[in-house]
C-alpha cells in the first residue's frame, strides 16, 4: 500500500503539488486532469525522481520520502517514462534480464514479449536504439516492468508520442496487466479508453486533488467536462 501524506512540492517559489494526501491500494488507478495540473510531477515524486518539499510518502508503512529512485526500485516501485530511454549496445533480452534481476531464458523472454504484442523472434536480439519506433520502445519498457513483477508500476502518459494503432494495442496490454496484476498500476493519462479500464480515478488540477473515486463515480463528470479535460478520440492530448 502506498500512502501520500500532505505532500507538497515547490520549485522557484511556485507550488506544483499542494498538500496532497491519498492512499493507493492494489488495483488499476488512473491519475488525470488538465495539462500543468501536476500529474507527471506527482508520479516522479512517488518514483523518487523528485524529492517533496514537505510531506511523506509511505510504502507498506515504511517512510520512503527521502529514498533515491534506485532504493525505491529495490523496494518494488517501477516507473515508465513518457519518452522511453534508449540503451545503445544492449539487446531486448539484456534489458529483460536486468529488469528481472536474474538470468532470463529465451523462452521466458519470448513469453514476456508476446504479452506486449511483440514477436520474440524479431525483437529478442534487437539493440534498444533509435532503430525502434516510439510504440516499440513503449512496449519493450512495459515488458521490462512485467519482468520486474513489482508491487507498484507507474506509467507516465504512455500514449504520448505514439500512433493510434500502437495506443490501442498498448491499452490491451494494460487491460491484461490489470487482470493478472497482484499489485498497484498507476497510469497518468487523459485517454478515455484508459480511464474506462481503471478501478479508480484521481483528478488533479493546479496541483491539488479535486476528485478521487471509482470509475463510475468520477468518469461521468469528466466526460461532461465539469472537472478536467480528457481525450475521447485521437492520441493528442487536449490542452487546459
Amino acid at each position: 500500500m502506498l500512502e501520500l501524506k500532505n505532500l507538497c512540492y515547490t520549485v522557484d517559489g511556485k507550488e506544483i503539488i499542494k498538500n496532497i494526501s491519498a492512499t493507493f491500494d492494489d488495483g488499476f488507478i488512473a491519475i488525470t486532469g488538465p495539462n500543468g495540473g501536476g500529474k507527471s510531477t506527482l508520479a516522479k515524486l512517488i518514483a523518487g525522481i523528485y524529492t517533496p518539499t514537505s510531506g511523506q510518502i509511505l510504502l507498506n508503512g515504511e517512510d520512503i520520502t527521502n529514498m533515491s529512485i534506485t532504493e525505491r526500485a529495490k523496494k518494488g516501485i517501477s516507473y515508465a517514462f513518457q519518452q522511453p530511454v534508449k540503451f545503445k549496445g544492449l539487446t531486448v533480452k539484456d534489458l529483460l534480464t536486468l529488469a528481472a534481476g536474474k538470468d532470463t531464458s529465451v523462452n521466458d523472454a519470448c513469453n514476456i514479449l508476446s504479452e506486449v504484442g511483440l514477436c520474440a523472434r524479431d525483437y529478442i536480439n534487437r539493440e534498444v536504439n533509435g532503430s525502434l519506433s516510439g510504440g516499440e520502445l513503449k512496449r519493450i519498457e512495459i515488458a521490462m516492468i512485467i519482468a520486474r513483477e513489482t508491487a507498484i508500476s507507474i506509467f507516465d502518459e504512455p500514449e504520448a508520442g505514439i500512433d493510434l494503432w500502437s495506443f490501442k494495442s498498448l491499452n490491451k496490454v494494460f487491460e491484461k496487466m490489470h487482470d493478472k496484476i497482484n499489485g498497484t498500476i498507476l497510469i497518468i493519462s487523459h485517454q478515455e479508453r484508459i480511464l474506462n479500464t481503471a478501478d479508480r480515478i484521481v483528478v488533479l488540477k493546479n496541483g491539488e486533488l479535486i476528485n478521487d473515486g471509482s470509475r463510475d463515480e468520477v468518469l461521468p463528470k469528466l466526460l461532461e467536462g465539469t472537472e478536467a479535460n480528457i481525450n475521447t478520440g485521437s492520441c493528442s492530448v487536449l490542452q487546459d
